[in-house]
C-alpha cells in the first residue's frame, strides 16, 4: 500500500502496457504517466511506439516513457519487452495486457483453425506469458498489479465475434485463477471489461452512422465510450485506491450490460 501521496499516485511505479501506441492502451499509458508512473510503450511497429513515448516525455519529462516494439505472439519479443523495461527503469510494478487480435468476423462454424488459434494464442496465452515473466520480481517485493483488458463481449454471446468473445471470457477466468495463485504475495490481478469504445480496433462497430445507432440505442448513456474513459479504471486498479481488489472484472460500458 502507498503510504505517501494520493490514492491514485503512481510515483515510483513502472508500468508495461501492450498495444499502447493507440486507443485504450495509449490512453492508459498517458494517464499512468500523468499520475507519476514510468511507462513502456509497446506495439508491433517501432514508429508509432516512439511517437507516443516522445509525446509523453514532452509532457511529463524526459525519461518518463520508453518505446519497446514487440509482437505479443512472440515469447522472445515479450521477454525482450520485460528485459528492456528493467534495463531502463530497474523493475516492473504494473503490467497491462491490452493488445489483442480479432482476425475473423462471422459464425463459429466458418472460422479457420489458424484464425481461431491466433485469437486464443494472442488474447489468452500471450497474456499468461507476459504475466509469468514479471511475477517473480513482484513476488519478491510482495507487491504488483496485473491488469488484463478484456471486454463485455466475454459476458455475452454474439453471432459475429464469437471466437473473440470466447477469448475474452477466458481472460476473466485467467484473472481469477492468477488472483488465487499470486494473492498470497500481495499481487493483484484484475480485468477491465470495456463496452464499445471509439478505437480503430472497434471501427467496424461505430464508423457507419447506422451501425453506431444500432450499437448505442439500448445503452443507457446512448453513446460509445472514449479510450480515456477506460484509463481511469486502469489507474484505479494499479494504485493504492485498488489495493483490496483482485480477481475481478470491472465493467466500464455506459450501462450496456445493465
Amino acid at each position: 500500500m502507498a503510504a505517501e501521496g494520493t490514492l491514485f499516485d503512481l510515483t515510483g511505479k513502472v508500468a508495461v502496457i501492450t498495444g499502447s501506441s493507440r486507443g485504450i492502451g495509449k490512453a492508459i499509458a498517458e494517464r499512468m504517466a500523468q499520475h507519476g508512473a514510468k511507462v513502456t510503450i509497446s506495439s508491433r511497429k517501432a514508429g508509432p511506439c516512439e511517437e507516443v513515448a516522445a509525446e509523453i516525455n514532452a509532457k511529463y519529462g524526459d525519461g518518463t516513457a520508453i518505446a519497446v516494439p514487440a509482437n505479443i505472439s512472440s515469447k522472445e519479443d515479450l521477454q525482450r519487452l520485460v528485459d528492456e523495461t528493467k534495463a531502463a527503469f530497474g523493475k516492473v510494478d504494473i503490467v497491462v495486457c491490452n493488445a489483442a487480435s480479432n482476425p475473423y468476423y462471422g459464425p463459429m462454424a466458418g472460422i479457420a483453425d489458424d484464425q481461431f488459434r491466433k485469437i486464443l494464442d494472442n488474447n489468452i496465452i500471450s497474456n499468461n506469458w507476459l504475466i509469468s515473466m514479471v511475477v517473480p520480481e513482484m513476488k519478491e517485493r510482495k507487491d504488483g498489479a496485473v491488469i488484463i483488458v478484456s471486454s463485455i463481449g466475454g459476458l455475452r454471446g454474439n453471432t459475429v465475434i464469437g471466437a473473440y468473445n470466447i477469448s475474452k471470457a477466458a481472460d476473466f477466468q485467467l484473472a481469477r485463477n492468477l488472483a488465487h495463485e499470486y494473492g498470497p504475495y500481495g499481487i493483484r490481478v484484475n480485468c477491465i471489461a470495456p463496452g464499445l469504445i471509439k478505437t480503430d480496433f472497434a471501427k467496424a462497430l461505430w464508423d457507419n452512422p447506422e451501425t453506431l445507432k444500432r450499437s448505442t440505442e439500448t445503452v443507457p448513456l446512448r453513446r460509445i465510450g472514449d479510450p480515456d474513459e477506460i484509463a481511469g479504471a486502469a489507474v484505479f486498479l494499479a494504485s493504492a485506491a485498488g489495493t483490496f481488489m483482485t480477481g475481478q472484472a470491472m465493467v466500464v460500458d455506459g450501462g450496456a450490460t445493465a
